[in-house]
C-alpha cells in the first residue's frame, strides 16, 4: 500500500473550471493533475486538482494571475 502524503487539492465550483486549470497547468509546466474530489472535501463539481504540497503558494499565485477562481484550496493527505 502506498504511503499517504499531504497534498494541496484545490476545488471548482463547474467541472468547466477544473479542466480550464488542468489546461492552463499544462501550458505552464505547473506540476499537478485532475482527481476525484476526496470523500473530506465536498466541491460544487466532482474534479479538483492536486499538487504537491510544496508547489501550494505558487500554484494559487498563478490561479490569481490568470483569473481561475477556486472554490476552496485545502491541504489533505492523499
Amino acid at each position: 500500500m502506498r504511503k499517504k502524503e499531504l497534498k494541496t487539492v484545490i476545488t471548482f465550483e463547474t467541472t468547466t473550471q477544473a479542466i480550464g486549470m488542468e489546461s492552463a497547468c499544462k501550458k505552464h509546466q505547473i506540476a499537478g493533475r485532475l482527481i476525484p474530489v476526496p470523500k473530506e472535501i465536498t466541491a460544487g463539481c466532482g474534479m479538483a486538482w492536486m499538487t504537491p504540497l510544496e508547489n501550494e503558494e505558487s500554484v494559487v499565485q498563478f490561479m490569481s494571475e490568470h483569473e481561475i477562481i477556486p472554490q476552496g484550496v485545502f491541504q489533505v493527505e492523499i
